[in-house]
C-alpha cells in the first residue's frame, strides 16, 4: 500500500508541469493577446510607419548629401537606418505604460494580479508584446531601407539576431514604462516623463552619429545608454560592421532584467 501510494505521488509530481512551462505558457498568452491586438488595429502599424519614413528620407537623403557626418566609409543613410529602427522601438515601449495605467482604471491589471499569473511572468509578457509591435516597426524600416537602396546584409540569422536585439532593447524600455506608471500613477505625469527621457536616451546614443564625435560628457552618458548597445548590435547584423555583438546582447540582458525586477516590485503600487 505505502509503494503504491508513493507511486501515485510521483505519477501526480510527474504528470503536473513544471514552474518553468506554467510560467512560459503564461508570458506566451499575453504575447497572444497582443497579436491579436494587432490584427484588430492595423492602422496603428501604418500610422507609426510615418515617422521611420520621414527620418529615413528626409534626414537620412539631406545628410547624406552634406557628408557632414564621418561614418567610417559606410553611407550615411546605411549608417542611420539601424539608429531608426532603435529609435522606432524606443517610442513604441516608452509609452507602453500608458496601457498599463488603462488596463488599472478599466479593473483589467487588478484580475490579472488575482491570477496564478506571477509579477514576473506578467511584466515579462507585456515586454514582449510590446516586441510584437516594435517588430512590426524593424519590418517597416527593412522595407523602406530596400526601398531607398540601403546595402543591408539580408543573411536570415543576421535578421534574427535583429529581432533578438529589439526584443531585448524594447523589453527594457518597456519595464522602465511600467516602473514610470508604477511611480507616477497618473498617464499626463507619465506621458510627461516618457517625452523627458525619451530625447536625451535618442541624442544621447550613437543612433545619429558615431560616439567619438561627442562632447566628452556625453560619451559617459552614451557608454551607459541601453540604445547606444542596442544600435550598435543592429549595426554589427544588418551593415556587417565590426561591433561587439556579444556585449552588446550581455548589456541589453542585463538591463532587462533589472528592469523586470524594478516593474514587478512596483506592480502592487500601480494596481493600488
Amino acid at each position: 500500500m505505502r509503494s503504491a501510494a508513493r507511486g501515485a505521488r510521483l505519477a501526480d509530481s510527474g504528470s503536473a508541469p513544471p514552474a518553468i512551462v506554467g510560467f512560459c505558457n503564461r508570458v506566451a498568452t499575453l504575447w497572444l493577446v497582443e497579436l491579436r491586438k494587432i490584427s484588430h488595429d492595423r492602422t496603428e502599424l501604418f500610422t507609426r510607419a510615418i515617422q521611420p519614413a520621414l527620418w529615413l528620407l528626409i534626414f537620412g537623403e539631406t545628410f547624406t548629401r552634406l557628408h557632414a557626418i564621418p561614418t567610417g566609409g559606410v553611407p550615411y543613410l546605411d549608417y542611420l537606418a539601424p539608429g531608426i529602427m532603435a529609435q522606432s522601438a524606443l517610442f513604441i515601449a516608452i509609452f507602453y505604460g500608458v496601457q498599463m495605467i488603462w488596463e488599472r482604471d478599466a479593473g483589467i491589471l487588478a484580475k490579472l494580479m488575482t491570477t496564478p499569473t506571477s509579477r514576473g511572468a506578467l511584466v515579462i509578457g507585456k515586454a514582449f508584446a510590446a516586441g510584437v509591435r516594435a517588430s512590426s516597426q524593424v519590418i517597416v524600416v527593412l522595407l523602406l531601407s530596400l526601398l531607398l537602396g540601403v546595402h543591408f546584409d539580408w543573411n536570415p540569422l543576421h535578421l534574427l539576431l535583429v529581432l533578438f536585439l529589439v526584443l531585448l532593447g524594447v523589453g527594457f524600455f518597456t519595464t522602465l514604462s511600467i516602473s514610470v506608471a508604477g511611480l507616477a500613477l497618473k498617464q499626463e505625469r507619465l506621458i510627461g516623463i516618457g517625452q523627458a527621457i525619451t530625447m536625451p536616451l535618442f541624442f544621447g546614443s550613437n543612433a545619429l552619429y558615431p560616439v567619438r564625435l561627442m562632447p566628452g560628457w556625453l560619451q559617459v552618458v552614451s557608454h551607459v545608454n541601453p540604445l547606444t548597445f542596442m544600435v550598435d548590435g543592429l549595426r554589427s547584423a544588418l551593415l556587417g560592421v565590426s561591433g561587439h555583438v556579444a556585449l552588446d546582447v550581455v548589456v541589453l540582458a542585463g538591463w532587462l532584467a533589472v528592469g523586470v525586477s524594478t516593474a514587478a516590485g512596483l506592480m502592487p503600487r500601480l494596481v493600488r
